[in-house]
């Protein structure tokens, strides 16, 4: 699988809030690595398990494979908790 086949494909971006191309997500982290969102965002679009097994390192897909960022629900009770325990130390 090429690595460029799939970089004019575009969707919206849940991090960013807006459109962005697939070349952005696999490009857009540090050393030029994909974003660690890539398996969630893409999976409806295209095979993106072969594309990223195809493209990166073991290492890498395991990473992908097991990034899983907190759920927005767990996100907002863990601030709701933070602000109490900071309203209860006033």
């Amino acid at each position: 699988m090429n690595r460029e086949e799939h970089d004019d494909r575009q969707r919206r971006c849940p991090r960013l809030g807006g459109t962005v191309s697939f070349q952005y997500c696999r490009n857009c982290e540090k050393e030029r690595q994909p974003c660690f969102k890539i398996m969630d965002c893409w999976w409806e679009a295209l095979d993106i398990a072969a594309y990223v097994e195809a493209n990166y390192s073991s290492e890498l897909c395991r990473k992908l494979a097991q990034a899983r960022p907190n759920p927005k629900v767990n996100q907002l009770l863990e601030l709701i908790e933070a602000a109490k325990r900071r309203a209860e130390s006033k």
